[in-house]
């Protein structure tokens, strides 16, 4: 059972309630995804109300594939470092619980609270599987009742990868996307999240039929916010994409100093000064 100070669970208990809030409107919680402190202040300079982290990478940055190598304690450490640079509330992204047992659900909502996370990711997708429905419902049961005796209402995003895996008939996914997600929601989950969808149809009908806020995730082809918001969506998150957009520019600014051109990282950059000042 972890203990929070009484300064540490009033601070952490103010940003989590302030983060569910976003969750339920008048406008849709448009949620960026840093992956350490500096682009979490950059995401925080701009104005979001709320700032989430992405395990593909945090995972990336620290030199591993996403979902396979990095530890619990290395992507919590990440996740202190930004909680503990912004002021706004932020939501850690924390894969399956690194491992598929209550314990470890356990661990890690502990270990996100100790970290300064207002809220976290949970997906029912572990190791090439989906976790069986009442599993992941009695461990998020397990992290809602660690939440509750810490004194914090930690809000949790539970993720069905059921679309994102691909997992059945195409017929299928809809109604097994929702009967997790449903279920999720029953057991304490604030906010469901189906990511790999991306059309209006079946987005709007989800919205219909799960019994919660849903987040969906900006991929390719996903509807612009404005769309998404008329179609009743609550939150919308970016994953990695803006990390691997960094990573593309990166590759552009190696192809170009291979060429022998600096333009790409000497003009229209934020300056050395500015930077100090941002991180200061």
């Amino acid at each position: 059972m972890i203990t929070l100070d009484a300064a540490t669970r009033e601070s952490l208990a103010g940003k989590a309630s302030r983060f569910r809030k976003l969750h339920l409107g008048p406008d849709i919680l448009v949620l960026p995804n840093a992956w350490d402190a500096a682009t979490a202040r950059i995401f925080e300079t701009a104005g979001f109300p709320a700032i989430a982290t992405t395990s593909a990478g945090v995972a990336y940055a620290a030199g591993y594939p996403d979902g396979k190598g990095i530890s619990r304690g290395e992507m919590l450490e990440a996740v202190r470092r930004i909680a503990a640079t912004v002021k706004v509330p932020v939501t850690a992204d924390l894969e399956a619980g690194y491992g598929d047992t209550v314990e470890a659900a356990e661990a890690t909502a502990e270990g996100a609270l100790a970290a300064g996370a207002a809220g976290l990711n949970l997906e029912d997708g572990y190791e090439g599987r989906l976790l069986a429905v009442d599993d992941q419902a009695t461990r998020i049961r397990a992290i809602r009742r660690v939440a509750e005796e810490a004194g914090v209402p930690l809000v949790i995003n539970a993720r069905t990868d059921v679309y994102l895996r691909q997992v059945g008939p195409l017929k299928t996914r809809f109604d097994e996307a929702v009967r997790r997600a449903n279920a999720y929601r029953e057991a304490g989950a604030d906010c469901l999240f189906v990511p790999g969808v991306s059309d209006s149809e079946t987005i709007g009908r989800l919205v219909e039929a799960i019994h919660g806020p849903i987040n969906i995730l900006a991929i390719v082809g996903t509807p612009p916010v404005g769309e998404l918001h008329r179609l009743g969506v609550a939150r919308v998150s970016t994953g990695s994409g803006p990390m691997r957009a960094s990573l593309s520019l990166l590759g552009r600014i190696a192809s170009d100093l291979r060429m022998g051109r600096y333009d790409l990282f000497t003009k229209g950059v934020i300056s050395h000064a500015e930077v100090n000042q941002l991180m200061g």
